[in-house]
């Protein structure tokens, strides 16, 4: 059933930034996959087509490339939204934690991304959006597993880019900061708590809420992300709202010292 409308995949679009992103899409008139682990028994927002996905999975992850090739002759729109937060001190969280981590929010990436490659070069252009965070670019104590993993997307996406742009592919990054999702309660726990951290923990816990709480509409990231698929002349990072851009702005320009106190003074951290 091929379609005539640009194609736009979207992974953990059963709630949330996926979520609202999916229906971003279609009223810019794509037609709409968007992926979550199970799909059966969820309500689909109108024009969007559920699809099951794990990207923590190789084989999971090439069959539904194929599946949706071969149900609508192409993707011009890959959005890697799929991830999982991690709360905790480093030394907290194990290495098995680690791997299930970067697993999801790193090599779910690289899965997705290696599985449409092909198909986007064979039709001559496409864009794969990698939706990292301002904690790609910034650090966030008690929250080093997921701030490694968007370190890492970062990285990825700008050298990755730099390879496929001949090829009519663009690899793009999008920069949310906090937003109302239910990211923070839905964030992976340490398996070895220490009552050294448990204070520090507590207060983190309390900062994490109170900005969650103050965060941004899903809809802004939406907004950036359909943005960044239809720009003619894209660039490389968006970000998502005016939290994301003065933090963005603010790790380029303020200096080092300064912006080292500021992190401590969100966090509560004594200086």
């Amino acid at each position: 059933m091929a379609t005539t409308r640009p194609v736009a995949l979207v992974t953990g679009a059963s709630s949330g930034i996926g979520k609202e992103t999916a229906r971003a899409f279609v009223a810019a008139g794509f037609e709409v996959i968007g992926t979550g682990r199970k799909t059966s028994g969820l309500t689909p927002p109108a024009g969007v087509t559920y699809l099951d996905l794990d990207v923590a999975s190789d084989d999971s992850a090439t069959a539904a490339v194929a599946e949706v090739i071969d149900r609508f002759g192409r993707i011009d729109v890959l959005v890697n939204n799929a991830g999982i937060g991690s709360a905790g001190a480093v030394e907290e969280n194990s290495v098995a934690q680690a791997q299930s981590v970067l697993n999801i929010n790193v090599l779910g990436v690289m899965r997705m991304t290696k599985a449409v490659l092909p198909h986007m070069r064979a039709q001559g252009g496409g864009r794969v959006i990698n939706i990292s965070s301002v904690l790609g670019v910034a650090p966030q104590p008690f929250m080093a597993l997921y701030v490694a993993s968007k370190h890492a997307i970062e990285g990825y996406s700008e050298s990755l880019d730099h390879e496929v742009r001949e090829h009519g592919v663009r690899v793009l990054i999008v920069q949310p900061a906090y937003t109302k999702t239910s990211f923070d309660t839905n964030a992976m726990q340490p398996d070895t708590p220490l009552p050294l951290y448990a204070e520090r923990r507590r207060v983190f816990d309390e900062v994490m809420a109170e900005a969650m709480k103050d965060g941004d509409d899903p809809a802004v990231v939406a907004k950036a992300i359909v943005t960044a698929a239809t720009d003619k002349k894209p660039k490389l990072r968006y970000t998502a709202g005016p939290l994301a851009s003065r933090v963005t702005t603010a790790r380029r320009l303020v200096p080092a010292g300064t912006f080292d106190k500021q992190i401590r003074k969100n966090n509560r951290l004594p200086a």
